[in-house]
């Protein structure tokens, strides 16, 4: 007797529905109750004739390397998400409070839906981009910041390894005290604030679930933000422009602003070369090479944008308040780059390419750009 679906072509022999394996099954199943997934469902094609038109599905071209990137509504997830989707990947990008209608909308800390997610897409790559990264709310929710960073991680990691699928977890320098630069992957990570901590706790967990994942530490980004509270360093844009009182600015930790654009396009390389070199996993460095406090790379935007930066105040003395930062944590970057991986962009070049829809000013703007 037939399952009683003709698309299926059942009763005749080898019906599709007879011969399906278990996960087959599990996916067509939640495909037919309407869960299929942004990025990768039947293309419409509108078709017309005298008098009339109407919507026709076809099958879609998509490219055959597939890969799925968690936290694609951040900053560095928007820019994984274009640098793979712009060099022939499928792409498909995970968010949760702004996943719709551009992203699949799931909630990392719901195991069932992170398996379904995977296993669906069969992803030949993950990019694990979510995290809590803003160390003083680490600290005021320690909870749920380690859910996110370490559980939800470790689960991750678990079901990437699954489908086989090569896992890039996406960590920071923070994991290291600042007392010893520059850092190899191999030196003894030492975190002084929670933050650190619960991401050396993700690498871990990370590592244990999935022994053929990599681990990417990189330090603070800044890009093509959505808002200027969105980076560590443009939120700094308006004391810059806002030049009508003085502003302290931190001039005591060594930074190396990272362009997210970069990174992207190093976890991108990486993934690439693993597909050709099996071998390849581990922890990762990859970092800026241009080293800054906060108040030179707020004197390098005044300068990009020919703002005056007399008002500026450099303020050398260690932070009081917050959680502990590492003075310098340097990262080095030589195991990436002897596999021939990688790209800087200058930071100048790189904060204008971020900062110009945020003038304010513009006389400044038709300076700057006419």
């Amino acid at each position: 007797m037939g399952c009683g679906a003709a698309e299926w072509a059942c009763p005749v022999n080898g019906c599709r529905r007879h011969r399906e394996s278990g996960a087959e099954r599990e996916r067509r199943e939640r495909t037919e109750a309407g869960g299929g997934m942004v990025g990768w469902e039947k293309g419409l094609r509108i078709r017309f004739e005298p008098g009339r038109c109407w919507l026709e599905e076809e099958d879609v071209d998509t490219p055959n390397r597939r890969v799925l990137i968690t936290g694609a509504t951040g900053l560095l997830g928007r820019s994984v998400y274009k640098e793979f989707k712009g060099n022939n990947w499928n792409a498909v990008g995970c968010g949760y409070s702004r996943a719709r209608p551009m992203f699949e909308q799931v909630n990392l800390l719901d195991t069932t839906a992170v398996h379904n997610v995977i296993q669906d897409f069969q992803p030949h790559v993950i990019i694990h981009c979510a995290a809590e990264r803003r160390p003083d709310v680490v600290d005021s929710q320690p909870d749920a910041a380690s859910q996110l960073n370490v559980a939800a991680s470790g689960n991750i990691a678990k079901e990437a390894a699954q489908v086989g699928a090569f896992l890039i977890y996406i960590s920071t320098d923070y994991v290291f005290d600042g007392t010893n630069p520059p850092y190899k992957e191999n030196d003894a990570p030492n975190p002084l604030n929670l933050y650190g901590k619960t991401k050396l706790e993700g690498e871990k967990a990370v590592l244990a679930n999935n022994e053929g994942a990599a681990v990417l530490r990189i330090p603070i980004l800044y890009g093509e933000v959505e808002r200027l509270e969105e980076s560590a360093v443009t939120v700094m844009f308006d004391k810059v422009q806002f030049n009508n009182k003085s502003a302290n600015m931190d001039h005591w930790q060594q930074r190396f602003p990272t362009y997210v654009k970069d990174v992207a396009s190093v976890c991108r390389q990486l993934a690439e070369k693993k597909m050709l070199d099996p071998s390849i996993r581990g922890t990762f460095h990859w970092s800026g090479n241009e080293r800054m406090t906060k108040f030179e790379m707020a004197c390098a935007m005044a300068d990009a944008f020919n703002l005056p930066s007399s008002h500026l105040r450099p303020i050398t003395d260690s932070p009081v308040v917050g959680a502990l930062r590492p003075k310098n944590a340097q990262l080095d970057c030589s195991r990436l780059q002897m596999l021939g991986i990688g790209q800087h962009t200058p930071f100048r070049v790189g904060i204008k390419e971020s900062l110009w829809p945020f003038l304010t000013d513009k006389k400044w703007r038709q300076t700057v750009f006419h």
